[in-house]
């Protein structure tokens, strides 16, 4: 692992994390990998609103949120359109603007938290 690609992977987890993370998580990421940080909003159906970073270096993709404050790290998944993320028991599935927020915990017939990309 080069020493770009170790810094490169600290900042992406520290990003993650925030600023008032006391440790830090890096991972590996490929030779020439270069990592780009997108933040987006959402307007959800229940009137809340959502803040979603989403950190992409290839093949490594992931994003963050939080939910009743709980900071939810996810890994991107395996989806057939779209872009599906999992992490613990959430599932957040973007496509275009808009996003779909699953709590796995709800059950599989339970309708997701439907967003609006603002």
């Amino acid at each position: 692992m080069t020493r770009r690609s170790l810094c490169a992977a600290a900042l992406l987890i520290s990003a993650v994390a925030g600023p008032a993370a006391a440790d830090t998580l890096a991972i590996p990421l490929p030779a020439g990998a270069k990592p780009q940080t997108i933040h987006a909003s959402y307007r959800c159906a229940d009137g809340s609103r959502l803040a979603v970073s989403y950190y992409n270096a290839p093949p490594v993709a992931l994003a963050s949120l939080t939910v009743g404050g709980e900071l939810v790290v996810l890994a991107n998944v395996l989806s057939g359109s779209g872009a599906r993320y999992a992490g613990g028991r959430f599932i957040w599935w973007s496509k275009g603007k808009n996003g779909d927020l699953y709590d796995l915990t709800k059950g599989e017939d339970a309708p997701p938290l439907s967003c609006m990309g603002s």
